[in-house]
């Protein structure tokens, strides 16, 4: 099977890199011609454009930093959409908009191809390994042709239903991580301006009712001072603007993630939009005068746990397929 990649970002990198360390015929394409050189390098192939890779490629794997990103991409003269035939599969692994995965997936579709969307959750680290999480909305015939490698990417892969469905759990758990996030940031200062030792602290909460995966990875490099986890301010507004949306298509008025989207706008705007999402604890510590910091904390994860072959979440009960 020869699998195509495009988009060689934080994320599309890592998850590139699992395909080719396991055997798998890859070519890629990225703006950035370093990183593409970087593959090749390694043995990956190249193409001068995303309709050359359609053509060439069984699956077309996509990572990009937005929806505009996506559509270009795939509706441009020399996109994806003019190289793709029948038979051959698109996977979008961006964190994008439910419709819009929606409305390209029809025009997959209408080629005989056939889409998927796959956004993955974990954390970059755990991309780098191949035990990040992957949600795929499809029909069945798609996910399980995909599944090889699916589970070459991901450790947990979860087929969420029909397309559209992993996009918009995707983006509700990363608003629920932001969520996270930011209680993180006004816990730890707080503490700070109360005295509390700060290696005291992580601990006490990572031992606590009060511990959560946000915080046993992005408190640990909040702490350090590099607050490098791979995703930034401009995007985490993306994901939790889109949930804030999906919520108002319905008529329904949410109360904290309307706030949670000013709160990092307001970062956005003092910090440059494509700042470190964990640096939104800087509000705080200017507001407070303080420096959220502890010691022997690492500056970025690093997924200590080995790699393992994937395998499908079987989910019990479900009655949506």
């Amino acid at each position: 099977m020869k699998v195509g990649f495009i988009g060689l970002g934080n994320a599309g990198g890592k998850l590139a890199g699992s395909i080719l360390r396991n055997g798998f015929d890859l070519t890629v394409h990225d703006l950035n011609s370093s990183l593409v050189n970087e593959f090749i390098e390694r043995g990956a192939k190249s193409v001068g454009s995303p309709q050359e890779m359609a053509k060439k490629c069984d699956v077309v794997i996509t990572c990009l930093p937005s929806p505009k990103a996506c559509s270009e991409v795939m509706e441009s003269s020399d996109g994806i959409l003019s190289g793709l035939s029948k038979g051959k599969i698109w996977l979008e692994m961006s964190t994008t908009d439910e419709a819009e995965i929606r409305r390209i997936g029809a025009l997959v579709e209408a080629i005989g191809a056939l889409p998927i969307d796959c956004p993955v959750s974990g954390g970059c680290h755990r991309a780098d390994t191949g035990n990040i999480s992957i949600f795929a909305g499809c029909s069945r015939e798609a996910f399980e042709r995909a599944l090889p490698i699916l589970t070459t990417m991901g450790r947990r892969v979860l087929h969420t239903g029909e397309l559209g469905t992993a996009s918009t759990l995707k983006v509700m758990t990363n608003y629920l991580a932001t969520v996270n996030l930011a209680s993180i940031a006004e816990a730890l200062t707080t503490m700070k301006m109360l005295g509390m030792d700060m290696n005291v602290t992580y601990e006490a909460i990572k031992a606590s009712s009060g511990t959560s995966f946000v915080h046993e990875t992005e408190s640990q490099v909040i702490l350090n001072g590099s607050r490098d986890i791979s995703f930034t301010m401009d995007l985490v507004s993306k994901d939790i603007g889109i949930f804030n949306e999906l919520a108002q298509r319905k008529g329904l008025d949410l109360e904290i993630a309307p706030l949670i989207v000013e709160i990092f706008k307001d970062g956005e705007k003092r910090y440059g939009p494509r700042e470190l999402s964990p640096n939104i604890i800087r509000r705080l510590e200017e507001r407070a005068n303080v420096e959220v910091l502890g010691d022997g904390f690492p500056a970025e994860m690093i997924d200590d746990e080995p790699e393992e072959k994937g395998y499908e979440v079987i989910i019990k009960g479900r009655k949506d397929i």
